[in-house]
Protein backbone atom coordinates (compact mmCIF):
# COMPACT_ATOMS: atom_id res chain seq x y z
CA UNK A 1 0.00 0.00 0.00
CA UNK A 2 1.46 3.34 -1.02
CA UNK A 3 1.90 5.69 1.96
CA UNK A 4 -0.53 8.60 2.27
CA UNK A 5 0.25 12.20 3.26
CA UNK A 6 0.16 11.62 7.03
CA UNK A 7 2.30 8.50 6.87
CA UNK A 8 4.80 10.20 4.56
CA UNK A 9 5.04 13.15 6.95
CA UNK A 10 5.64 10.85 9.91
CA UNK A 11 8.25 8.82 8.05
CA UNK A 12 10.18 11.82 6.76
CA UNK A 13 9.62 14.48 9.41
CA UNK A 14 10.17 12.77 12.75
CA UNK A 15 13.83 11.82 12.60
CA UNK A 16 14.87 8.45 13.96
CA UNK A 17 11.31 7.67 15.04
CA UNK A 18 10.13 8.19 11.47
CA UNK A 19 12.88 5.94 10.17
CA UNK A 20 11.80 3.22 12.59
CA UNK A 21 8.14 3.57 11.51
CA UNK A 22 9.15 3.33 7.85
CA UNK A 23 11.43 0.34 8.41
CA UNK A 24 8.57 -1.46 10.17
CA UNK A 25 5.96 -0.42 7.56
CA UNK A 26 3.74 1.26 10.17
CA UNK A 27 1.23 3.62 8.58
CA UNK A 28 -1.35 6.11 9.84
CA UNK A 29 -4.35 7.30 7.86
CA UNK A 30 -8.00 8.25 8.19
CA UNK A 31 -10.96 10.27 6.91
CA UNK A 32 -13.97 12.40 7.76
CA UNK A 33 -17.49 11.44 6.67
CA UNK A 34 -20.15 14.18 6.81
CA UNK A 35 -23.75 13.70 5.67
CA UNK A 36 -26.93 15.69 5.07
CA UNK A 37 -30.43 14.22 4.81
CA UNK A 38 -33.92 15.53 4.10
CA UNK A 39 -36.69 13.26 5.32
CA UNK A 40 -40.47 13.05 5.30
CA UNK A 41 -40.20 12.33 9.05
CA UNK A 42 -40.31 15.51 11.14
CA UNK A 43 -41.82 14.45 14.48
CA UNK A 44 -39.26 15.07 17.24
CA UNK A 45 -41.72 14.98 20.16
CA UNK A 46 -40.24 11.69 21.40
CA UNK A 47 -36.63 12.52 20.64
CA UNK A 48 -34.59 13.19 17.53
CA UNK A 49 -34.47 9.61 16.27
CA UNK A 50 -37.34 10.21 13.85
CA UNK A 51 -35.69 8.44 10.89
CA UNK A 52 -35.41 5.17 12.86
CA UNK A 53 -35.09 2.34 11.86
CA UNK A 54 -33.14 3.78 8.94
CA UNK A 55 -29.38 3.42 9.28
CA UNK A 56 -27.21 5.35 9.61
CA UNK A 57 -28.95 8.71 9.26
CA UNK A 58 -30.91 8.21 12.45
CA UNK A 59 -31.95 11.86 12.80
CA UNK A 60 -33.94 13.47 10.03
CA UNK A 61 -33.29 16.79 8.31
CA UNK A 62 -29.82 17.39 9.71
CA UNK A 63 -26.16 17.66 8.88
CA UNK A 64 -24.19 14.99 10.74
CA UNK A 65 -20.61 14.09 11.45
CA UNK A 66 -20.90 10.37 10.85
CA UNK A 67 -17.27 9.37 11.23
CA UNK A 68 -13.92 10.90 12.07
CA UNK A 69 -11.51 7.98 11.76
CA UNK A 70 -7.83 7.30 12.42
CA UNK A 71 -6.06 4.02 11.67
CA UNK A 72 -2.61 2.99 12.79
CA UNK A 73 -1.55 -0.30 11.26
CA UNK A 74 1.15 -2.59 10.00
CA UNK A 75 0.04 -4.91 7.22
CA UNK A 76 1.85 -8.27 7.14
CA UNK A 77 3.85 -8.98 3.99
CA UNK A 78 1.82 -11.55 2.04
CA UNK A 79 3.88 -11.24 -1.15
CA UNK A 80 6.49 -13.77 -0.06
CA UNK A 81 6.77 -17.40 0.98
CA UNK A 82 9.97 -17.54 3.00
CA UNK A 83 9.01 -16.23 6.46
CA UNK A 84 6.20 -15.65 8.94
CA UNK A 85 5.21 -11.99 9.15
CA UNK A 86 3.13 -10.02 11.61
CA UNK A 87 0.80 -7.03 11.61
CA UNK A 88 -1.75 -5.11 13.62
CA UNK A 89 -4.53 -2.57 13.26
CA UNK A 90 -5.71 0.03 15.78
CA UNK A 91 -8.78 2.03 14.82
CA UNK A 92 -10.42 5.06 16.40
CA UNK A 93 -13.88 6.29 15.35
CA UNK A 94 -15.78 9.35 16.59
CA UNK A 95 -19.20 10.43 15.37
CA UNK A 96 -22.83 9.42 15.13
CA UNK A 97 -22.00 5.99 13.69
CA UNK A 98 -20.29 4.81 16.88
CA UNK A 99 -23.68 3.71 18.22
CA UNK A 100 -23.82 0.90 15.64
CA UNK A 101 -20.40 -0.44 16.67
CA UNK A 102 -20.59 -0.52 20.49
CA UNK A 103 -19.51 -3.69 22.25
CA UNK A 104 -20.96 -4.32 25.72
CA UNK A 105 -18.24 -4.00 28.33
CA UNK A 106 -16.01 -1.71 26.24
CA UNK A 107 -16.59 2.05 26.72
CA UNK A 108 -20.31 1.30 26.31
CA UNK A 109 -21.83 3.59 28.96
CA UNK A 110 -21.93 6.47 26.48
CA UNK A 111 -24.64 4.55 24.60
CA UNK A 112 -26.15 1.93 26.91
CA UNK A 113 -26.48 4.19 29.97
CA UNK A 114 -26.56 7.70 28.51
CA UNK A 115 -27.76 7.19 24.90
CA UNK A 116 -25.40 9.84 23.58
CA UNK A 117 -25.87 10.49 19.89
CA UNK A 118 -22.19 11.23 19.32
CA UNK A 119 -19.49 9.02 20.74
CA UNK A 120 -16.24 7.09 20.34
CA UNK A 121 -15.45 3.48 19.53
CA UNK A 122 -12.55 1.33 18.33
CA UNK A 123 -14.13 -1.41 16.19
CA UNK A 124 -10.83 -2.98 15.14
CA UNK A 125 -8.13 -3.71 17.72
CA UNK A 126 -6.18 -6.77 16.67
CA UNK A 127 -2.84 -8.32 15.94
CA UNK A 128 -2.28 -10.61 12.96
CA UNK A 129 0.19 -13.27 11.83
CA UNK A 130 0.71 -14.40 8.25
CA UNK A 131 1.99 -17.94 7.70
CA UNK A 132 2.83 -18.54 4.02
CA UNK A 133 3.40 -22.31 4.27
CA UNK A 134 -0.16 -23.38 5.19
CA UNK A 135 -1.76 -24.24 1.84
CA UNK A 136 -1.56 -20.96 -0.14
CA UNK A 137 -1.30 -18.79 2.98
CA UNK A 138 -2.95 -18.40 6.36
CA UNK A 139 -3.80 -15.22 8.29
CA UNK A 140 -4.48 -15.42 12.03
CA UNK A 141 -6.21 -12.53 13.80
CA UNK A 142 -6.40 -12.03 17.59
CA UNK A 143 -8.44 -9.25 19.17
CA UNK A 144 -11.52 -7.29 18.18
CA UNK A 145 -12.60 -7.57 14.54
CA UNK A 146 -15.62 -6.59 12.49
CA UNK A 147 -17.97 -9.52 11.95
CA UNK A 148 -17.06 -11.48 8.83
CA UNK A 149 -20.33 -11.53 6.91
CA UNK A 150 -22.24 -8.85 4.92
CA UNK A 151 -21.79 -6.91 1.71
CA UNK A 152 -21.56 -3.70 3.68
CA UNK A 153 -19.04 -2.50 6.25
CA UNK A 154 -19.20 -0.12 9.18
CA UNK A 155 -16.51 2.21 7.92
CA UNK A 156 -17.62 4.69 5.31
CA UNK A 157 -15.12 4.33 2.42
CA UNK A 158 -15.80 0.60 2.14
CA UNK A 159 -19.53 0.99 1.48
CA UNK A 160 -21.35 1.20 -1.82
CA UNK A 161 -23.84 3.84 -0.62
CA UNK A 162 -24.00 6.55 2.00
CA UNK A 163 -26.77 4.87 4.03
CA UNK A 164 -26.95 1.25 5.14
CA UNK A 165 -29.49 -1.47 4.59
CA UNK A 166 -31.87 -2.43 7.37
CA UNK A 167 -30.43 -5.93 7.09
CA UNK A 168 -26.99 -4.68 8.00
CA UNK A 169 -28.17 -2.47 10.85
CA UNK A 170 -29.50 -5.33 12.97
CA UNK A 171 -27.10 -8.26 12.56
CA UNK A 172 -23.79 -8.89 14.42
CA UNK A 173 -21.20 -6.11 14.26
CA UNK A 174 -17.97 -6.92 16.09
CA UNK A 175 -16.48 -9.90 17.89
CA UNK A 176 -13.59 -10.40 20.34
CA UNK A 177 -11.64 -13.58 19.74
CA UNK A 178 -9.31 -15.47 17.43
CA UNK A 179 -9.91 -16.14 13.74
CA UNK A 180 -8.02 -17.74 10.87
CA UNK A 181 -8.34 -17.35 7.11
CA UNK A 182 -6.78 -20.12 5.01
CA UNK A 183 -6.56 -19.96 1.22
CA UNK A 184 -6.78 -23.60 0.16
CA UNK A 185 -6.31 -22.97 -3.56
CA UNK A 186 -7.19 -20.22 -6.08
CA UNK A 187 -10.90 -21.07 -5.80
CA UNK A 188 -11.49 -21.99 -2.13
CA UNK A 189 -10.94 -20.05 1.11
CA UNK A 190 -12.00 -21.13 4.61
CA UNK A 191 -12.42 -18.90 7.65
CA UNK A 192 -12.95 -20.19 11.18
CA UNK A 193 -12.75 -18.78 14.68
CA UNK A 194 -13.90 -18.62 18.27
CA UNK A 195 -15.16 -15.49 20.01
CA UNK A 196 -16.85 -14.37 23.21
CA UNK A 197 -20.06 -13.67 21.29
CA UNK A 198 -21.54 -10.86 19.23
CA UNK A 199 -20.92 -7.30 20.42
CA UNK A 200 -19.85 -8.37 23.90
CA UNK A 201 -16.41 -8.38 25.50
CA UNK A 202 -14.87 -11.50 27.07
CA UNK A 203 -14.99 -9.79 30.48
CA UNK A 204 -18.59 -8.53 30.53
CA UNK A 205 -21.29 -10.17 32.64
CA UNK A 206 -24.17 -11.15 30.38
CA UNK A 207 -25.73 -14.39 29.07
CA UNK A 208 -24.79 -13.15 25.60
CA UNK A 209 -21.12 -13.73 26.47
CA UNK A 210 -20.75 -17.30 25.30
CA UNK A 211 -18.11 -19.27 23.46
CA UNK A 212 -19.22 -18.69 19.88
CA UNK A 213 -18.09 -20.38 16.71
CA UNK A 214 -17.62 -19.01 13.21
CA UNK A 215 -17.12 -21.02 10.00
CA UNK A 216 -17.31 -19.28 6.62
CA UNK A 217 -16.37 -20.65 3.20
CA UNK A 218 -15.77 -18.79 -0.06
CA UNK A 219 -15.72 -20.21 -3.58
CA UNK A 220 -14.59 -18.11 -6.55
CA UNK A 221 -15.12 -19.30 -10.12
CA UNK A 222 -12.17 -19.82 -12.45
CA UNK A 223 -13.22 -16.86 -14.62
CA UNK A 224 -13.44 -14.69 -11.48
CA UNK A 225 -17.01 -13.67 -12.30
CA UNK A 226 -18.82 -15.53 -9.53
CA UNK A 227 -18.29 -15.80 -5.80
CA UNK A 228 -20.33 -17.65 -3.18
CA UNK A 229 -19.51 -16.86 0.44
CA UNK A 230 -21.45 -18.23 3.40
CA UNK A 231 -21.83 -20.26 6.54
CA UNK A 232 -22.67 -19.84 10.22
CA UNK A 233 -21.20 -16.47 11.11
CA UNK A 234 -22.03 -17.00 14.81
CA UNK A 235 -23.37 -20.10 16.54
CA UNK A 236 -23.65 -21.47 20.08
CA UNK A 237 -26.62 -22.69 22.16
CA UNK A 238 -28.56 -19.55 21.23
CA UNK A 239 -29.60 -18.70 24.80
CA UNK A 240 -31.17 -15.25 25.11
CA UNK A 241 -28.62 -12.58 25.92
CA UNK A 242 -27.15 -9.34 24.67
CA UNK A 243 -27.09 -9.80 20.88
CA UNK A 244 -26.55 -13.56 21.14
CA UNK A 245 -27.70 -13.98 17.55
CA UNK A 246 -27.41 -17.30 15.75
CA UNK A 247 -26.51 -15.90 12.35
CA UNK A 248 -26.53 -18.00 9.16
CA UNK A 249 -25.68 -16.06 6.03
CA UNK A 250 -24.76 -16.44 2.37
CA UNK A 251 -23.76 -13.97 -0.35
CA UNK A 252 -23.57 -14.54 -4.11
CA UNK A 253 -21.65 -12.00 -6.19
CA UNK A 254 -21.64 -11.95 -9.99
CA UNK A 255 -19.78 -9.82 -12.52
CA UNK A 256 -21.63 -9.58 -15.84
CA UNK A 257 -18.98 -7.54 -17.65
CA UNK A 258 -16.62 -4.63 -17.00
CA UNK A 259 -19.55 -2.31 -16.16
CA UNK A 260 -22.25 -4.43 -14.47
CA UNK A 261 -21.90 -6.21 -11.13
CA UNK A 262 -24.38 -7.54 -8.59
CA UNK A 263 -24.36 -9.03 -5.09
CA UNK A 264 -27.19 -10.77 -3.22
CA UNK A 265 -27.19 -11.63 0.47
CA UNK A 266 -29.64 -13.65 2.54
CA UNK A 267 -29.56 -14.42 6.23
CA UNK A 268 -31.58 -16.02 9.04
CA UNK A 269 -31.09 -15.21 12.74
CA UNK A 270 -32.66 -16.44 15.96
CA UNK A 271 -32.38 -16.63 19.76
CA UNK A 272 -33.86 -19.08 22.28
CA UNK A 273 -35.56 -18.52 25.65
CA UNK A 274 -36.32 -14.88 24.86
CA UNK A 275 -38.42 -12.62 27.06
CA UNK A 276 -40.19 -9.38 26.17
CA UNK A 277 -38.80 -7.25 29.02
CA UNK A 278 -35.51 -6.39 30.77
CA UNK A 279 -34.34 -8.85 33.42
CA UNK A 280 -31.59 -8.86 36.05
CA UNK A 281 -29.38 -10.95 33.78
CA UNK A 282 -30.31 -9.16 30.51
CA UNK A 283 -31.07 -5.55 31.49
CA UNK A 284 -30.37 -4.18 28.00
CA UNK A 285 -30.56 -5.51 24.48
CA UNK A 286 -28.76 -4.63 21.28
CA UNK A 287 -31.78 -3.99 19.08
CA UNK A 288 -34.98 -4.57 21.05
CA UNK A 289 -36.79 -6.96 23.30
CA UNK A 290 -39.33 -8.97 21.30
CA UNK A 291 -42.88 -7.59 21.28
CA UNK A 292 -44.64 -10.84 20.26
CA UNK A 293 -44.01 -14.52 19.73
CA UNK A 294 -42.78 -17.19 22.11
CA UNK A 295 -39.35 -17.92 23.53
CA UNK A 296 -37.95 -18.63 20.07
CA UNK A 297 -37.57 -15.32 18.22
CA UNK A 298 -36.28 -15.05 14.68
CA UNK A 299 -35.92 -12.81 11.65
CA UNK A 300 -34.78 -13.21 8.07
CA UNK A 301 -33.77 -10.86 5.28
CA UNK A 302 -32.66 -10.70 1.68
CA UNK A 303 -30.69 -7.90 0.04
CA UNK A 304 -29.51 -7.13 -3.49
CA UNK A 305 -27.06 -4.55 -4.80
CA UNK A 306 -26.70 -3.87 -8.53
CA UNK A 307 -23.89 -1.58 -9.70
CA UNK A 308 -23.15 0.04 -13.04
CA UNK A 309 -19.85 1.79 -13.72
CA UNK A 310 -20.56 5.06 -15.49
CA UNK A 311 -16.93 6.09 -15.82
CA UNK A 312 -13.55 5.38 -14.27
CA UNK A 313 -14.40 7.45 -11.18
CA UNK A 314 -18.23 7.12 -11.00
CA UNK A 315 -20.69 4.26 -10.52
CA UNK A 316 -24.45 3.97 -10.08
CA UNK A 317 -26.00 1.68 -7.43
CA UNK A 318 -29.47 0.24 -6.87
CA UNK A 319 -30.28 -1.44 -3.54
CA UNK A 320 -33.41 -3.48 -2.77
CA UNK A 321 -34.09 -5.42 0.41
CA UNK A 322 -36.79 -7.26 2.35
CA UNK A 323 -36.66 -7.82 6.12
CA UNK A 324 -39.09 -9.82 8.24
CA UNK A 325 -38.67 -8.88 11.91
CA UNK A 326 -41.54 -11.18 12.75
CA UNK A 327 -41.27 -10.92 16.55
CA UNK A 328 -39.97 -7.36 16.75
CA UNK A 329 -36.81 -8.56 18.46
CA UNK A 330 -34.50 -6.37 16.38
CA UNK A 331 -36.41 -3.16 15.58
CA UNK A 332 -39.05 -3.22 18.32
CA UNK A 333 -41.86 -3.56 15.75
CA UNK A 334 -43.21 -6.95 14.67
CA UNK A 335 -43.46 -6.21 10.97
CA UNK A 336 -42.07 -6.83 7.52
CA UNK A 337 -40.02 -4.09 5.85
CA UNK A 338 -38.96 -3.31 2.31
CA UNK A 339 -36.36 -0.72 1.32
CA UNK A 340 -35.38 0.61 -2.11
CA UNK A 341 -32.56 3.06 -2.82
CA UNK A 342 -30.63 4.48 -5.75
CA UNK A 343 -27.34 6.31 -5.46
CA UNK A 344 -24.20 7.51 -7.19
CA UNK A 345 -20.62 7.24 -5.95
CA UNK A 346 -18.33 9.84 -7.49
CA UNK A 347 -14.61 10.38 -6.88
CA UNK A 348 -13.84 13.91 -8.18
CA UNK A 349 -10.25 13.23 -7.09
CA UNK A 350 -8.35 10.64 -5.08
CA UNK A 351 -9.10 12.31 -1.72
CA UNK A 352 -12.86 12.99 -1.92
CA UNK A 353 -15.89 10.71 -2.36
CA UNK A 354 -19.39 12.15 -2.88
CA UNK A 355 -22.45 9.88 -2.61
CA UNK A 356 -25.96 11.30 -3.24
CA UNK A 357 -28.86 8.91 -2.62
CA UNK A 358 -32.66 8.61 -2.76
CA UNK A 359 -34.33 6.06 -0.46
CA UNK A 360 -37.83 4.81 0.28
CA UNK A 361 -38.74 2.25 2.92
CA UNK A 362 -42.03 0.82 4.15
CA UNK A 363 -43.30 -1.26 7.07
CA UNK A 364 -46.30 -3.48 6.39
CA UNK A 365 -47.82 -4.24 9.81
CA UNK A 366 -46.70 -1.27 11.94
CA UNK A 367 -45.77 2.42 11.89
CA UNK A 368 -42.18 2.60 13.13
CA UNK A 369 -41.12 5.76 11.25
CA UNK A 370 -41.38 9.37 12.41
CA UNK A 371 -41.36 8.26 16.05
CA UNK A 372 -44.22 5.83 15.54
CA UNK A 373 -46.31 8.00 13.24
CA UNK A 374 -45.66 6.61 9.75
CA UNK A 375 -45.55 3.29 7.97
CA UNK A 376 -43.24 4.64 5.28
CA UNK A 377 -40.43 7.13 4.84
CA UNK A 378 -38.68 8.88 1.98
CA UNK A 379 -35.20 10.38 2.39
CA UNK A 380 -32.85 12.26 0.12
CA UNK A 381 -29.29 12.32 1.40
CA UNK A 382 -25.70 12.86 0.47
CA UNK A 383 -22.43 12.25 2.24
CA UNK A 384 -18.90 13.45 1.53
CA UNK A 385 -15.85 11.44 2.61
CA UNK A 386 -12.64 13.45 2.94
CA UNK A 387 -9.66 11.09 2.74
CA UNK A 388 -7.40 13.75 4.13
CA UNK A 389 -4.85 11.38 5.63
CA UNK A 390 -4.63 8.42 3.33
CA UNK A 391 -4.73 6.89 -0.07
CA UNK A 392 -8.23 6.33 -1.44
CA UNK A 393 -10.14 3.17 -0.64
CA UNK A 394 -12.05 1.06 -3.09
CA UNK A 395 -15.13 -0.90 -2.09
CA UNK A 396 -14.41 -4.22 -0.41
CA UNK A 397 -17.03 -6.88 -0.09
CA UNK A 398 -17.86 -10.11 1.68
CA UNK A 399 -15.11 -12.69 1.71
CA UNK A 400 -12.34 -10.35 0.65
CA UNK A 401 -11.14 -9.60 4.15
CA UNK A 402 -11.80 -10.80 7.65
CA UNK A 403 -11.67 -7.22 8.84
CA UNK A 404 -13.46 -5.65 5.88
Amino acid sequence: MAPGPLTQALWEGTGDAGGWLKANRIQAYGWLDVSLNESTSHNTSRGLSNNFPEAYDLRGNRIELNQAVLYIERAPDECQTDHIDRGFRLSAVYGLDYRYMVSKGFIDAQLIKHSHYMGFDAPMLYGSIYVPWVFMGMNIYLGRVISLADIEAQLAPNNLMSSHSLLYEIDPYTQWGGFATVKLDPMWTVQAGLSAGNDVTPWTSDPGRRLTGTVMVQWISKDNKDSIYGGPNSFNDGHFGYNNLQHYVATWSHKFDEKWWTATEIWYMYMNHAVDHPTDSVPTQNGAFPVKGGQYVAEWAILNYAMYRISANTFFTVRNEYLDDRDGSRTGFATRYSEHSIGITWWPNSLITIRPELRYEHAYEAKPYDNGGRAGQFTAQVDVVFHFLNRAFGARHSGNSLTR
